[in-house]
């Protein structure tokens, strides 16, 4: 089903360059050019020399209607490197090979799409699609970092076969995917315009000694959904996130940490800041009383006991400090989700909270996708299908923003976001 069957065209007089570059997932632009088209956006194709090995000119100019652009000597192209830029309402490339995000991390403009890029100044979405270990690659990474620093919108790779026969992180994103990130730079809600949002992420990481830790499978993901979702809506973000491979969100403000001692502390200092906290950091329950001031040597050990104390409840003791804050938690379960996240929203003084069944295929921790339920103070449920973390971090806003203007009609006091 099309993301938008229900509500009708929603690109209509949208004037959209595609560009595709020399992946194997390059025969995936087709599908992609044709959705467009059925949502009312004109689409220009910039094709690169090495994506014409994949599929031929003539596919995408039959679809779009329109020549497709190769080479930016072509006399009846002249200018194009301008012209279409300053026309488009957005430029989206995909796939965008690795090669790709070099060149626009770096501002070279060697063929016609480089050096469109650098012409353009309309919102650019990148959906990149390459091969083995390539998308963890340092290289590729710091220029992913680079090109979200600058306001790009990249929508990550999915895991799964690669042309390679390898299982990895470098499939193209599914097409809903690209498609909400295009509505999103185009059409970007402003709707959390003055508040500060204080968002955590991430795992903590608890020292049994320099070297070792206690810790868990959180990935951060959906801690830094939140952030960018509530900085694209207008909110100024902090956000205090634990260790992660993730590329800092545009225009979010970070705080690092590691242990739980450290995340309360950085949370604690800035809640008076905050007019909403939310936690979706998993904090680790418990650490290790004596952590060793030395590497724990296994000579000598035939077994090793280690004495552990809990942590401080973070989320608990935030909403005790809060006074106008609002507040909503995280419940990542593996049974009895609706009860556990019940108990967990009334012992903890939660507005809302957020409950996820991490045993469900496709979610939970390290997963790009989530379900959830949100559960109010009021006893109101909502269940949320399998969707992109991002999509479901604007889900969770808007509930939440439905909970600030209540409150405003009510004059009751706000609450604060938390969760894992």
């Amino acid at each position: 089903m099309n993301i938008s069957d229900s509500i009708g065209p929603t690109l209509i007089g949208k004037h959209i360059v595609l560009g595709v570059t020399g992946s194997i997932a390059a025969y995936k632009a087709v599908a992609l050019l044709r959705t467009l088209i059925r949502e009312g956006a004109v689409v220009q194709v910039v094709m690169t020399q090495s994506a014409t090995k994949f599929v031929t000119p003539l596919t995408f100019e039959v679809l779009s209607g329109h020549p497709v652009s190769l080479d930016i000597f072509e006399a009846r192209q002249a200018m194009t490197h301008v012209s279409w830029p300053a026309q488009a309402d957005a430029i989206v490339i995909a796939p965008a090979t690795a090669n790709c995000l070099a060149k626009a991390a770096m501002g070279m403009g060697d063929d016609l799409l480089s050096t469109m890029l650098l012409t353009s100044q309309c919102p650019l979405v990148v959906a990149p699609a390459m091969d083995g270990g390539m998308w963890t690659h340092p290289s590729v990474q710091e220029h992913v970092k680079t090109l979200c620093a600058r306001g790009t919108v990249v929508v990550n790779p999915e895991i799964g076969p690669l042309a390679s026969g390898q299982i990895g992180q470098g499939r193209l994103a599914e097409e809903s995917r690209i498609l909400a990130a295009l509505h999103a730079a185009l059409a970007p809600q402003r709707d959390w315009q003055g508040h500060r949002v204080l968002v955590s992420a991430g795992p903590t990481q608890e020292p049994i000694d320099p070297v070792r830790f206690i810790s868990n499978r959180s990935s951060g993901k959906m801690g830094y959904a939140v952030a960018e979702a509530a900085q694209a809506r207008g909110a100024q973000v902090v956000l205090v996130t634990g260790p992660t491979a993730l590329p800092i969100p545009r225009g979010v403000e970070v705080v690092s940490v590691s242990t739980a001692e450290d995340m309360l502390k950085a949370l604690s200092m800035r809640l008076a800041w905050s007019t909403t906290v939310i936690m979706a950091a998993a904090v680790a329950d418990f650490r290790p009383t004596h952590p060793a001031a030395q590497k724990i040597k296994k000579q000598g050990h035939t077994g090793q006991t280690l004495d552990l104390e809990q942590t401080t409840d973070i989320l608990a003791s935030l909403s005790a400090q809060r006074t106008t804050q609002l507040m909503v938690g995280f419940a990542a379960e593996t049974s009895d989700l609706t009860a556990h996240a019940q108990a967990k929203l009334t012992a903890k003084g939660l507005d809302l909270i957020v409950a996820n069944d991490v045993t469900i295929e496709g979610a939970g921790f390290g997963s790009d996708q989530n379900a959830a339920t949100l559960i109010d103070r009021q006893g109101g449920m909502t269940e949320l299908p399998l969707m992109p973390k991002r999509a479901l971090a604007d889900a969770i806003l808007n509930r939440a923003h439905e909970l600030f203007c209540s409150r405003q009609s009510s004059q009751s006091p706000s609450p604060v976001l938390g969760g894992r």
